[in-house]
């Protein structure tokens, strides 16, 4: 009651995290005109575009909304959402929709595309740390940690069976790095390391899907695929590094516009270049300095992100800031990674800046989340025990 008495009018606006957003709304008004140039030329590209800005327009509404509300209240809403969350991940693996070799689409009236996935990671960070914290105050060890490990595992599986790696890899991140913040003894991390490493021919030869194995391959060796994956990469690689230090200009990208006849009739063009490899856009287009804007606002929400984690009012808050801003961290490597050419290409895209209606509204929910813990951080809870 006190602390509703204290947010309201103008003391809302002081407690309001104001840099983290407005690096997140500076990165998506990047995103915003980096897209309409990746996408100019395609069919339907202004209702694409369109789509994008009006998603974007929700997204940030439901920023606001969310960060009016006590993040405590969230642990009702977890619950809610990770059921909600479970049972369009196995819908998907019924009636499904299947891009790029993954399962993932679900095809929704008025909606369109609809990726579950995308809602499950908001359920996983707001469900999942809830255990986290009873363990963490003694409240029926056993069970809850039992409890922790089944419903932590259980969307991984749902969405590895989409045969959606990338994404699944999101998940376990988030959760590997909250045990590390929990303070799990280092040692078990070797042994997860081990067990990985000694089960990699068998995950090989059975659990991998065909499409994994040849992006593994290809960035093993790109030269390995120059029609598929590998083209992806080596366009990614050389639109990049032709941008220099100033770049080409806004819509004049020469290996990422479609309104050149010589792009039109040649095997110049980057591939998926409006969502995995957007990337490259900005590399070519906005040049060197472009490229290290964006990376810096990056790096300045990830670092906010720990802050707000490190100041958290309590243990379930820094728990789901955690796991939102490892889901963002690997969301950014990764994508950045494999346009670069030194991860392998998972189809990850790069958060609030690749096309996706869906991936745009659900982080700017986590975003929400994040200003509702930020709004009501009160003391340090880390400390050099744990």
């Amino acid at each position: 009651m006190y602390f509703v008495e204290k947010t309201k009018g103008t003391n809302f606006i002081k407690q309001f995290d104001f840099p983290l957003f407005a690096a997140v709304f500076i990165l998506s008004l990047m995103g915003i005109v980096v897209l309409m140039s990746a996408i100019q030329g395609l069919t339907s590209w202004k209702e694409a575009w369109f789509k994008q800005a009006v998603c974007l327009v929700i997204g940030i509404i439901l920023a606001f909304v969310i960060s009016t509300l006590d993040y405590k209240d969230f642990k009702t809403l977890g619950i809610l959402l990770y059921v909600a969350s479970i049972a369009m991940l196995i819908l998907v693996l019924i009636v499904g929709k299947t891009e790029k070799g993954s399962t993932s689409w679900l095809i929704v009236p008025l909606i369109g595309s609809f990726q579950p996935s995308e809602l499950a990671k908001v359920a996983f960070v707001l469900f999942i740390p809830m255990f986290f914290e009873r363990i963490k105050e003694g409240t029926n060890v056993r069970k809850n940690l039992i409890k922790l490990i089944f419903y932590a595992a259980l969307p991984i599986a749902l969405v590895f069976l989409q045969k959606d790696v990338g994404t699944a890899l999101v998940f376990v991140f988030a959760f590997v790095v909250m045990l590390f913040i929990y303070g799990i003894p280092y040692r078990y991390f070797f042994i997860a390391v081990g067990a990985l490493a000694a089960s990699a021919p068998f995950l090989w030869l059975f659990v991998l899907p065909l499409h994994i194995k040849s992006r593994i391959q290809t960035f093993l060796n790109p030269e390995l695929d120059l029609k598929d994956t590998g083209l992806q990469v080596y366009r990614s690689k050389m639109t990049i590094g032709s941008g220099q230090l100033f770049g080409k200009g806004l819509f004049h990208g020469l290996q990422t516009q479609n309104s050149s006849q010589v792009i039109q009739s040649s095997n110049f063009k980057v591939p998926l270049k409006q969502n995995d490899f957007i990337f490259s856009v900005i590399g070519e287009e906005f040049c060197f300095v472009g490229s290290m804007i964006i990376i810096a606002l990056i790096i300045f929400i990830l670092f906010r992100c720990l802050y707000i984690a490190r100041n958290s009012r309590d243990e379930y808050g820094s728990f789901i800031v955690v796991g939102i801003a490892a889901m963002f961290a690997f969301h950014f490597i990764e994508n950045i990674g494999m346009n670069i050419g030194v991860l392998p290409v998972t189809g990850i895209p790069l958060p609030f800046i690749s096309q996706g209606g869906s991936a745009l509204v659900t982080n700017f929910m986590s975003v929400g989340i994040l200003l509702s813990v930020s709004m009501r951080r009160k003391r340090t809870i880390f400390n050099s025990s744990q």
